[in-house]
């Protein structure tokens, strides 16, 4: 008879009690805030076992939101190549993920935050900790400016999954994605790299 070796997964229902911990956790106090100690003290476990289980905050964080789609993954697509094209990048990405079979978890999400403000509250930090910030650390623009660039970005990018797969406002619900990129492309550049309002 073989041993098994390597540590013991656990208790049952180990892996969902960290993750309503966690779940708990960012929307009340932010991706920042929340600490893996905090959260394993709330499910009663070991912070090796978070570890475990989910590898790093950014992954629990991920788990937590149940997105199918790593956005570390995506955002060095974005930022590969000419920086005066990044909103159509970005864009065509978007649309890439919420026009796929994955992104019908995030059209649940959506629809989620529009009425439930805890869901709400997960999906900020989750568009500002987990996108945005990954984006806008990469270009000179002063650090002032970033929550106000990220909002921007957010309102034209939620704005347009909001429109073609929730409200489903045609043209744009049946528009060829990269009409979509070079037209809503250009506002997110200006929001990213252009000139503020004073």
């Amino acid at each position: 008879m073989t041993r098994r070796t390597g540590r013991r997964p656990g208790k049952p229902g180990t892996r969902e009690a960290i993750l309503d911990a966690a779940r708990t956790a960012f929307a009340e106090r932010g991706f920042d805030a929340a600490s893996i100690r905090a959260i394993a003290g709330t499910a009663e476990v070991d912070p090796a076992l978070v570890h475990h289980y989910f590898g790093s905050k950014d992954q629990l964080f991920l788990a937590a939101m149940n997105f199918p789609v790593d956005p570390g993954q995506l955002v060095p697509q974005v930022l590969a190549g000419d920086r005066d094209a990044v909103g159509e990048r970005m864009v065509r990405i978007f649309l890439g993920v919420w026009d796929s079979p994955a992104g019908s978890a995030g059209v649940a999400l959506l629809r989620s935050a529009v009425s439930n403000e805890w869901t709400a509250r997960l999906l900020r930090e989750f568009i500002t900790t987990q996108v945005l910030r990954r984006v806008l650390d990469n270009f000179d623009v002063d650090p002032a400016e970033l929550p106000l660039r990220g909002s921007l970005v957010a309102t034209q990018m939620i704005g347009l999954a909001m429109m073609r797969h929730v409200v489903r406002l045609e043209p744009v619900a049946s528009a060829d994605p990269e009409t979509l990129a070079a037209a809503v492309g250009p506002t997110i550049q200006r929001y990213i790299t252009g000139p503020l309002p004073s």
